[in-house]
């Protein structure tokens, strides 16, 4: 099956999701090229407030940065976006693009994965064919507003149970929490701030990898 293909070749186990306003004014590509040589496997660049012209911009910017690394970059929301700049892949909320369009236009090769804010929601995802499932917000968090009531260990240990696809965890997540997380069946922490905006997101990555790995 395609998902299990996709799966198979991508790292998803520190996922880092990009914000500007928190990289203490820091360009994105300074901070992607320390968090990467720190250990992080997957980047997704999310922009709320910029344009389409910057965003494509900067989307091309880290694709220089990752492609020659293998690292995936994934495009948050944005289905044009993804397709313009070749990146791995986009990420959909609830509230986006359907699956099923976003499949049509992006074809079987381009990696889709669903924010899920229940166990509801990470069934339908499976059942319609994202390549990956993101948790969402498994503790409460300040770096996005409009989330959902956290879910906690109990709710992605539910999911787990009846989700195949690899999950990742997303939301309040930093190096203190990090391995209680994959311990409820996480395949993967997805962290902003705690990287973003770490003083060197070298050592915070390198931090956060240890405490996924640790015995």
């Amino acid at each position: 099956m395609k998902a299990e293909s996709q799966a198979a070749v991508v790292d998803y186990s520190l996922y880092l999701v990009t914000d500007r306003e928190l990289s203490l004014g820091r360009s994105l590509e300074s901070v992607i090229g320390a968090a990467v040589q720190g250990g992080v496997s997957c980047v997704q660049l999310r922009e709320k407030q910029c344009s389409t012209r910057d965003f494509v911009d900067q989307a091309r910017r880290l694709n220089e940065i990752l492609q020659p690394l293998a690292i995936p970059l994934i495009i948050n929301d944005r289905v044009d976006v993804a397709l313009a700049v070749g990146a791995r892949g986009v990420h959909l909320g609830q509230q986006d693009m359907s699956l099923a369009d976003a499949r049509e236009i992006l074809g079987r090769e381009m990696i889709i994965g669903i924010s899920a804010e229940s166990l509801e929601d990470a069934i339908t995802a499976q059942r319609q064919g994202a390549d990956y499932i993101g948790i969402s917000p498994v503790f409460a968090t300040s770096t996005k507003a409009d989330t959902a009531p956290p879910l906690g260990l109990a709710g992605l240990r539910a999911i787990r149970e009846q989700v195949e696809l690899p999950l990742v965890g997303i939301g309040g997540i930093n190096a203190d929490n990090a391995k209680a997380v994959m311990g409820a069946g996480a395949d993967g922490v997805a962290v902003v701030s705690a990287i973003v905006g770490a003083a060197c997101p070298r050592d915070a990555a390198i931090t956060l990898r240890r405490q996924l790995w640790q015995g």
